[in-house]
């Protein structure tokens, strides 16, 4: 199946913690429904040093979000949006399939 949202897409925070927040995604994982989303979702941890090469450390990183919590921004009207799909005519005579922006008509693949 199509994956709605790709890596790049800007995306809205519908569900959790960092409800309302917006950034564009870094990675998905489909197999497991996640995705990481720059900036949001950041968790803390601890990196241990190596005895005369490197110091411990506190990182700083994005955490997954369950695909269910985020909702992709349409580009046109920049509100979230539900994501579909149909297909546009290619020269050729042949057909290629296009995600499309439910609340605009957008075309969202180049």
């Amino acid at each position: 199946m199509a994956a709605k949202i790709r890596k790049g897409d800007m995306v809205r925070i519908m569900a959790g913690r960092d409800l309302g927040e917006e950034g564009r995604v870094i990675r998905v994982q489909s197999s497991k429904n996640r995705v990481w989303v720059e900036n949001v979702n950041i968790i803390s941890r601890h990196v241990r040093g190596v005895a005369g090469q490197s110091e411990s450390e506190i990182v700083r990183k994005e955490a997954p979000i369950d695909l269910s919590n985020v909702m992709l921004i349409d580009p046109k009207l920049s509100v979230p949006t539900r994501v579909g799909f149909d297909f546009v005519e290619v020269p050729g005579d042949q057909r290629k399939k296009v995600r499309v922006a439910k609340k605009s008509g957008t075309i969202l693949d180049d």
